[in-house]
Order: structure tokens, then C-alpha cells, then sequence
């Protein structure tokens, strides 16, 4: 999200390195820009007629320190309106009322809002370790119920069974009272997918609304139908006291005019965004780092956070004990290090987190994608046990290399290539294992991390 918005934006601010002061008319010409940039990416015209007035009284006049120059000081001022837009900070879930706490899910037909339901159910069973039930209030889409069904399988929550014959508000009665009869924490309700124009459908969910008497009510929409996402918002809130918004299919919105929008527009929060199709690929929505990440500035943050959930700390610790000991650096080793990397959303996802990416331009990072370490673990995948563990049996093996060529469907060459990355990766680990090895690249790293901001130990 947001990236041909950091482009733009980069480009501009460019333009003030080198002055010692802020002026007027340096600051008009890169507000136009600015302006210009934020239309660009979908942004309501009332939301970025806005920020950019309250910008521009901030910044004229603003005095140069010796520790900043111009750029980084209207950087400072962009960034805090950033945040201001979006929300100051994280709004979380109201858990705190008698369990079991009910989640209305409302939206639109395709919005992801059942993927969303099993999403949540799954973050707040492993976040903050509660038991949760979840039940489809959809008796309209055929199969609905089948694919909670399913997914609350796959997230391991329980599943209360519903039937078309059914009612929703009977469903829904039902469902909280399995709920506490279960002793569960939360209870999240998925509902039929709705137009705002669709008289007999709003009256439903409001039918179900006070049936079910939820802590949140949450919209999902879809954040790649950019001005719509906003209006359709502003229109079930005037049918539902909404509590918040959850932002989907982030992962594929480059623009990102939604998020800079919506807040202003419904005074709603955005609690969450979907950032992918996977059941884990949910985060709590935090402005201030996702003004970071507008900005080019990395949201090192987030990023720290994901390390700590999908990392398998116990394969580092044996990975880093095996390589003190100087036991080398085999093929198995290289094959986690690339299911770790694939595990955590990829290349293009760690990219968009770390500082000063924003200056890197989206034709190159457009050619980032993970194709070639999925095609270098099906490589991996295609040795023996006997071969990953001692990678010379291979390289001087042209049999060996064409079976394994068979089976990953590949070739030769890029078997070559992956034991050349092999080789260079062994060496690194080596220089690290070395007395004083890990001290010198730490060093090596300080300056090329954003201040304040220290490689791990």
C-alpha cells in the first residue's frame, strides 16, 4: 500500500534539499505537488484540501537547525499531519465488557469480510489469548457458512453451525447463547453482504444489531475501490454505530487514497488492515507507522514485531550455536533461511519496511518478487537429506544435478546458482564465526541504520 504515493512524494521533497530556510514560495510549489500527488492516489479533495492548508501554515517561516536541512524539517511536518489524518494512533478492540464480547462484522458483497472473520478470530486467539467462537449470519450466499465452516477449521477456533432455514436473529441468538454456555471470550459474527441502498438488507443487520448488542462493530471494505470504500463507510455508519474500520486487500492497493481518507471522513478508526490472502495476514493499523512507510522512512517497528511471531527462534538459536562452533553453514541451513524469509510475507513485504526504500524506484522494486526463492527451495526440496548436508556431493555431480533438475522443473543453471549463493552465504557465515567476525559487522551495519536503530545481538 501507498507505494506510488511514496514515489511521488519522495521526487518532491527532493526539491528542498539545500535551502536554509523554508519560504513561501518553496513551499507552494511543493505542495502542488503534493496536492497534485495525493489526488492522484484517491484521496478525498475536502480531506487533502485539509492537510494541505494546515501544512502550509505549519511550515512557512519554519527556521533551519544545524542538525536538519529544509526537507527534513517539512518531512517532520508532512509526517505529524500524516498521522493526524489516520488517527494519532492504534485504536484496539473493546475486550473489556462481560464475555463473551460480540463483533458484529458488517460490509459490502466481496469486501473479504468472511476471510476477515476467521483472520481476526486467529489474531485474537494468538495475541491476546482468548477463546473464540465464530457463526455466519449469511443465509443468502450459497456455500457462505460452508466456508466459515472451513476456515474457522484451518484458524482452530470454534465453529457454531448454522442453517439457511434459520433466521439471522435467530442465528444469532443461538450463537451467543452456545457462547456462554461454551464459556468463550468472543463471539464474531459474520453477516450477508449488503448494498447501503438495499432498504429490507439495512434493516436486517439492524434487526441483528440489537439481537446481538456487539462491543465493535466493524465495516469491511475492500481498500482498492478507493472514494467508494470511503462513501460506502459514511453510509452504513449512518444506519450503524460503527466502532471501526478493517481495511482488506491492502497488499494490492498501491494507492492508498482509502486509508488517508476514510478516518477524516466517518470519524471511524481503522483498527485493522488485510495485508494478503493468507489467515495470518492481519495487523492492527497504526498511523504513525504507516505515515513512516507514506514517507519512505521504513516502519522498522512492524517489522521487529514480525521477526518475533514467525521467526522459529528455535532454529535461529541452533543455527547461531552451530555457526560459533564453527560446524559450517549446509544447504538445510540455506533452505530455512528461505522458508523463514517466504514465511514472512516475502521480499516485497520486507522491502516496504525498511528505511529508505521510498528512494528506491517502483520499476526496480516491481522486479522484487519471491518467484526465485520459491523456484531455490524447490530445488532444496528436490535433494536428498545426504546432499543438502554435504552440498560438494552435488556440485561435482552432473547426474545428481539433472535429477534433481527433473524434480523441481528447472535446470541445471539455476542449480548452479543456488550452490553459488550457497557458497558466498557459507563464506559470510564463516567471517561471522571468526574471532572479532560479528563485532566487525556490527560495526559495518551502524551506518547504514536509521538513528536509533541497532542490529540484534
Amino acid at each position: 500500500m501507498f507505494e506510488n504515493l511514496t514515489e511521488r512524494l519522495n521526487r518532491t521533497f527532493k526539491n528542498l534539499t539545500g535551502r536554509g530556510r523554508l519560504k513561501e514560495e518553496h513551499i507552494k510549489d511543493t505542495l502542488k505537488e503534493v496536492r497534485k500527488a495525493l489526488l492522484d492516489a484517491d484521496v478525498a479533495l475536502s480531506v487533502v484540501k485539509d492537510f494541505i492548508h494546515s501544512i502550509q501554515e505549519k511550515a512557512i517561516g519554519q527556521e533551519i537547525t544545524k542538525q536538519l536541512s529544509p526537507g527534513q524539517v517539512f518531512l517532520k511536518i508532512v509526517h505529524d499531519e500524516l498521522v493526524q489524518v489516520m488517527g494519532e494512533a492504534n485504536a484496539s478492540l473493546n475486550l473489556k465488557t462481560t464475555p463473551p464480547v460480540v463483533i458484529l462484522m458488517s460490509g459490502l458483497q466481496g469486501s473479504g469480510k468472511t476471510t476477515t472473520v476467521a483472520k481476526l478470530a486467529k489474531w485474537l486467539q494468538e495475541h491476546q489469548k482468548k477463546s473464540v467462537s465464530v457463526v455466519s449470519a449469511d443465509i443468502y450466499r450459497p456455500a457462505a457458512i460452508e466456508q466459515l465452516k472451513v476456515l474457522a477449521t484451518e484458524v482452530g477456533v470454534n465453529f457454531f453451525e448454522s442453517h439457511t432455514g434459520q433466521t439471522p436473529v435467530q442465528i444469532v441468538e443461538a450463537a451467543i447463547l452456545h457462547a456462554k454456555k461454551q464459556q468463550m471470550d468472543v463471539l464474531i459474527i459474520d453477516t450477508a453482504g449488503r448494498l447501503h441502498v438495499d432498504n429490507a438488507m439495512m434493516d436486517e443487520i439492524k434487526a441483528i444489531h440489537r439481537a446481538a448488542n456487539p462491543a465493535e462493530v466493524l465495516f469491511v471494505v475492500d481498500s482498492m475501490t478507493g472514494q467508494d470504500a470511503v462513501n460506502t463507510a459514511k453510509a452504513f455508519g449512518a444506519a450503524l454505530p460503527l466502532t471501526g474500520i478493517v481495511l482488506t486487500k491492502t497488499d494490492g492497493d498501491a494507492r492508498g487514497g482509502a486509508a488517508l481518507s476514510i478516518r477524516t471522513i466517518t470519524g471511524k478508526p481503522i483498527k485493522f488492515i488485510g495485508v494478503g490472502e493468507k489467515v495470518d495476514a492481519l495487523e492492527p493499523f497504526h498511523p504513525e507507522r504507516a505515515a513512516s512507510r507514506i514517507l519512505g522512512m521504513g516502519d522498522v517497528l512492524s517489522l521487529i514485531e514480525e521477526v518475533e511471531r514467525k521467526v522459529d527462534k528455535e532454529k535461529a538459536e541452533k543455527l547461531a550455536k552451530k555457526i560459533q562452533k564453527g560446524q559450517g553453514f549446509d544447504l538445510n541451513d540455506l533452505r530455512d533461511q528461505m522458508k523463514q524469509m517466504l514465511n514472512m510475507g516475502g521480499m516485497a513485504n520486507l522491502m516496504d519496511k525498511l528505511p529508505g526504500m521510498g528512494a528506491v524506484p517502483q520499476a526496480v522494486k516491481a522486479k522484487v518478487n519471491d518467484k526465485e526463492i520459491i523456484r531455490s527451495v524447490a530445488i532444496l526440496d528436490s535433494m536428498t537429506d545426504h546432499e543438502r548436508r554435504f552440498p560438494m556431493s552435488i556440485a561435482n555431480s552432473g547426474s545428481r544435478k539433472r535429477r534433481v533438475a527433473l524434480g523441481s522443473g528447472t535446470n541445471i543453471q539455476l542449480i548452479n546458482r543456488v550452490l553459488k549463493q550457497h557458497e558466498q552465504m557459507q563464506k559470510m557465515m564463516k567471517k561471522i564465526s571468526a574471532k572479532g567476525g560479528m563485532a566487525r559487522m556490527m560495526n559495518a551495519l551502524k551506518g547504514r541504520l536509521p538513528p536509533g536503530v541497532m542490529p540484534p545481538h
